[in-house]
């Protein structure tokens, strides 16, 4: 490690080095060769790349591994990595593109774009989505839609009023084994029974903040220009209060609009504990450990939803847990992290591993019980599987999902209003913390 302007960091090979494995992720991708005609067919959609760091080059990933799909442009601010990067990477694969900085001289010059993806820091998200979408384009957009309401709704009214759609990046509600857990094992054949309680988390080891190389600074003018303070801010920030939401919004997000789509319901309150309890509280204005409970009311009655975020041990990494009076569903979009626990008392499952809809457990499941050690405790039951499978990048679903969209082949998976409900379940957590009691949400506040 190194150290510059005060801050650790990381030197110049390191960098390069990271950057180049980012690189050959992308040259390595299936699919990539299918892109490299330069004839623009029926079904080809035209695609800007708009914020190409970490999460860019994720979403670039899963797109070139779709067919159809040519980027035209990359519009990102930090020229010496993330812009360059990308555009030569692209250009290797024929995808002739053109590098932008500013966001409205693409739009201004790009005129056969036919979508934009956008995966900028979350403040600009609304005034990038509300640009493209007024500019005539299609817009996916990462979550969070934005870290303030206020810039959600303008994202919301813009789709609305463009008729251009908008999709958000919450890509769980794409994917295979979440969809074949809600629509057939809780909405179909109710395995759960009656869900009384759901446990979440996302913990995440301790690491230093991001760095950069002294060669590779932006210039401070560029900085300000585009909202960030320093190099410091740039590279960190989520941890930000005007730039980002914290873990809770960056890592939460994503489970806990996976609650209320399960749920089907959005909740009626929170409360929350949390504060900055391990680093430096001037550079991280967020909180790094929040442990929040939120309360639903869904036709079958109370649900009480715990989920927490820690930043400072991974133990147990992301899951999510639905717990009913028959049976409980353990889901992650990590690979081999989902299984059915039937409890005791509950019907028996084997007309449900009949007709398809779940594996019966393995032998070795099904022997490993342990031995009951007090009267008030019950043997583990067997862990059931999913007959789905899934090894494509975790973000491929969503965006195809996007793209068939556009071609009128499909409904958006998360259109903007869903995307707004989100937005409002998850930002509201800050906000509980902050006033250290129960907060309550009005069914008006889910509207725009």
């Amino acid at each position: 490690m190194s150290e510059h302007n005060g801050k650790k960091g990381i030197d110049r090979r390191s960098f390069l080095r990271g950057s180049a494995a980012v690189s050959a992720s992308l040259v390595l991708s299936p699919m990539v060769a299918a892109q490299t005609t330069n004839t623009k067919k029926p079904d080809d959609i035209n695609v800007a790349l708009l914020g190409a760091g970490a999460q860019g080059q994720v979403l670039l990933n899963a797109c070139l591994k779709i067919p159809g799909v040519r980027f035209k442009a990359v519009c990102d601010i930090w020229t010496a990595y993330n812009q360059k990067r990308t555009s030569r990477t692209l250009k290797v694969y024929q995808h002739e593109n053109n590098a932008y900085v500013d966001y409205r001289e693409m739009l201004d010059k790009e005129k056969d774009l036919d979508a934009v993806i956008i995966a900028t820091p979350d403040f600009w998200h609304a005034e990038h989505t509300v640009g493209c979408l007024k500019a005539g384009l299609h817009v996916y957009c990462e979550k969070e839609m934005s870290n303030t309401l206020e810039g959600a709704r303008k994202m919301v009214q813009a789709a609305n009023e463009t008729g251009k759609l908008l999709q958000i990046g919450h890509q769980r509600r794409s994917n295979p084994i979440y969809i074949h857990c809600l629509e057939k094992l809780i909405k179909e054949v109710k395995l759960l029974g009656r869900i009384t309680a759901v446990n979440g988390q996302w913990n995440r080891a301790a690491r230093p903040d991001l760095g950069w190389p002294k060669k590779a600074v932006i210039e401070q003018d560029t900085l300000e220009k585009y909202g960030f303070e320093s190099m410091h801010q740039f590279k960190n920030w989520r941890w930000y209060k005007k730039l980002g939401g914290g873990p809770i919004v960056d890592l939460g997000a994503h489970q806990i609009d996976v609650y209320s789509w399960f749920l089907q319901s959005n909740p009626k309150s929170v409360m929350a504990s949390g504060g900055t309890d391990y680093y430096d509280k001037k550079t991280h204005e967020w909180y790094d450990t929040v442990m929040a409970v939120y309360e639903y009311e869904t036709a079958k009655g109370i649900v009480r939803a715990y989920y927490q975020t820690l930043t400072t041990n991974s133990n147990g990494g992301y899951y999510e847990t639905f717990m009913g009076d028959e049976g409980t569903l353990a889901i992650s979009e990590s690979a081999g992290r989902c299984g059915l626990y039937r409890e005791p008392s509950s019907p028996d499952w084997d007309k449900w591993v009949k007709a398809g809809y779940i594996n019966e457990p393995s032998e070795q499941a099904k022997t490993e019980t342990g031995a009951v050690l007090d009267v008030r405790e019950t043997e583990a039951p067997p862990e059931y599987e999913l007959p789905i499978e899934f090894d494509d990048p975790y973000h491929k679903p969503h965006l195809e999902n996007f793209f068939n969209a556009i071609r009128g082949k499909a409904k958006l998976n998360c259109p903007a209003e869903v995307g707004y409900e989100s937005a409002v379940t998850v930002l509201k957590v800050n906000e509980a913390v902050e006033a250290g009691c129960k907060l309550n949400f009005k069914p008006e506040e889910f509207k725009v």
